[in-house]
């Protein structure tokens, strides 16, 4: 789009269906490639990305021409295809419908980013239904529990 500038990031959180431990350490760089490839295809821009065994963590400045839902599509769809086929995960491996997109201003960027690329350390202190809550809470996201991902009374 000619004549059209911004600077929108998001941060971009999904988990894996059933939030089974699927992604594991032997394939996640080769995760990560792949999931920046599609971005990249996308003519987005990716600052960090983490996958965590049961979810993903992506943080990326958009431009207009484009969804946070296609982009988030597309990379779930191709990236849950991509480890079928290499057989890095079972048959019925899915990422869970929906996701979380928050929005921040270039100067949270780096924060952002040292966020992500921290997360098995910030892991070992907080689950992830209390980080995803955190978010929701914080960017004042009103919400129905039962529509949030598949959270077990082992988190609780």
């Amino acid at each position: 789009m000619a004549n059209t500038y911004s600077q929108i990031y998001i941060q971009i959180v999904f988990a894996v269906m059933g939030r089974q431990h699927f992604i594991k350490e032997s394939f996640r760089e080769e995760l990560h490639k792949y999931m920046t490839g599609i971005i990249i295809n996308k003519k987005q821009k990716l600052y960090a990305i983490y996958c965590m065994p049961d979810h993903a963590h992506l943080f990326v400045s958009m431009k207009p021409d484009i969804s946070i839902a296609e982009l988030t599509r597309d990379v779930k769809s191709n990236s849950s295809s991509f480890l079928k086929e290499r057989k890095l995960v079972p048959e019925t491996f899915s990422w869970q419908s929906g996701y979380g997109a928050f929005s921040y201003s270039k100067s949270q960027a780096p924060d952002v980013v040292n966020y992500i690329l921290n997360q098995p350390q910030h892991h070992q202190k907080k689950t992830f239904r209390e980080e995803y809550l955190e978010f929701l809470e914080k960017f004042g996201i009103d919400y129905d529990p039962k529509y949030l991902f598949e959270f077990y009374d082992s988190e609780l």
